[in-house]
């Protein structure tokens, strides 16, 4: 079991981990080489030989092997990313990069998304190193630049060009699992997840005639373009179920006592009441427009109009995201893929996943497991490249009233003391049995 000293060290790594500004304004404005040294140095401490490996100069990945007693078993990796996105000072209660612990609460940009997942790993391995352990298979540790951008730098880079220092990895875990939800009637739930939607943030372009703003125009570029972009935002998704989510649904309605009919899915989600929001948003691809670039002055009809779209599709989904768009963009616009990333499916029913059950489940009896699909992308992706299947597993107790998932990239971004020592308490018996 973590000792004493591994829960005074999460809050301590947490808190040190935050004050290093690892900010991520995307194009390659980041520098996590602070961040990276630190974690490097812990590891040192605790015996092992950490890598620092950068694609540019200043994004900067650390990773470490801890060798297991098993040498048939396979490889498992256990990654976090060091870097954050950016915030507002004049928007927090505190500085958000202050680190300040308060109440009993860590602040500060990262406190869950996800250096808080960063010092549970440090405070982990350092327990082993003190006392011994030796987990059963060997275990990767990573922690990466670059994954609140596109990972070029980080998660890529090591699976493209560093895949040797993941040898024998089959199974890795990440962001965002095993965190209590609560529904509003007493129960907590711990999502743990299984799967993410594939990443298709899409570049639509719309071309017409420029001219004169007093002037008829029937090719005009800004409405052909807002007409795509309407139908985009208003088109309905029909339900697609993958594995994870149709075993999502199916466990949160024995949990509730109610008929799992997965023929109406949006009906099922209703009866649901709260515990939806675990669920509602992976039930379907979507396609969301986020930002408009068009024209240079009031009375002068651009020749070209463009818009970006966050689009999102489910394992298995991206045929249809496709076709979906060709048809919702019409013969005037025409769009690409300004970033993608694949779609990942994970077993509920396997060794590991039952594993991960059982370490919730040893320290939040009260609690109830579920599976669930992440709406968004982790790290997860890039190493789904070496084979690695991707769980999301970074274990936090939260008392009622704490909204989470708002948190991520959110303001006042925060985590209870006792979340991170249940989650190094969750952590350490998950990784000795794994």
């Amino acid at each position: 079991m973590a000792d004493e000293q591994a829960l005074d060290e999460v809050v301590r790594f947490t808190s040190d981990l935050i004050r290093i500004d690892t900010t991520n304004r995307g194009g390659g404005d980041c520098r996590e080489r602070p961040a990276a040294e630190y974690a490097a140095e812990q590891l040192a401490a605790a015996g092992l030989e950490p890598v620092l490996l950068e694609r540019a100069p200043g994004r900067t990945n650390v990773v470490a092997r801890i060798e297991g007693t098993d040498p048939s078993a396979d490889a498992l990796l256990v990654h976090g990313h060091l870097d954050v996105v950016p915030a507002q000072a004049d928007d927090w209660s505190v500085h958000p990069f202050s680190g300040e612990i308060r109440d009993g609460v860590v602040w500060g940009r990262g406190a869950v998304d996800m250096k808080n997942m960063d010092a549970m790993i440090l405070a982990v391995v350092r327990a082993w190193a003190r006392q011994g352990v030796r987990p059963r298979r060997d275990v990767v540790v990573a922690f990466t630049a670059d994954e609140e951008a596109s990972a070029e730098d980080g998660s890529g880079f090591l699976a493209d060009r560093h895949a040797e220092l993941f040898e024998g990895c089959t199974e890795g875990i990440g962001e965002s699992g095993a965190f209590t939800f609560h529904d509003g009637s007493g129960r907590q739930i711990y999502p743990i997840a299984a799967g993410e939607r594939g990443t298709g943030w899409l570049k639509l372009t719309a071309r017409g005639r420029a001219g004169h703003g007093s002037k008829v125009n029937r090719e005009n570029a800004v409405t052909r373009l807002a007409a795509a972009v309407t139908r985009i935002g208003e088109h309905e998704w029909p339900p697609r179920l993958t594995p994870t989510v149709r075993a999502a649904l199916t466990e949160l309605a024995a949990l509730y006592g109610i008929e799992a009919d997965l023929r109406d899915v949006d009906r099922l989600l209703e009866k649901l009441g709260p515990a939806a929001k675990l669920v509602e948003a992976t039930v379907r691809n979507s396609a969301n427009p986020t930002m408009l670039d068009a024209g240079y002055k009031v009375n002068v009809i651009p020749g070209e109009a463009v818009a970006y779209v966050d689009g999102r599709y489910l394992p298995g989904g991206e045929d249809e995201f496709r076709t979906t768009l060709d048809r919702l963009t019409g013969p005037d616009v025409d769009w690409e893929f300004h970033h993608r990333e694949v779609a990942l499916q994970a077993p509920v029913d396997s060794p590991t996943y039952a594993r991960m059950r059982a370490a919730v489940a040893e320290f939040a009896p009260e609690g109830h497991v579920v599976p669930y699909c992440m709406s968004g992308g982790t790290d997860a992706k890039q190493f789904s490249r070496l084979g690695i299947t991707g769980y999301g597993f970074a274990p936090l107790k939260l008392p009622e009233g704490f909204d989470y998932q708002a948190l991520f990239h959110g303001v006042d971004e925060r985590v209870p003391v006792e979340a991170l020592h249940f989650g190094v308490r969750v952590l350490d018996r998950f990784l000795r049995t794994a």
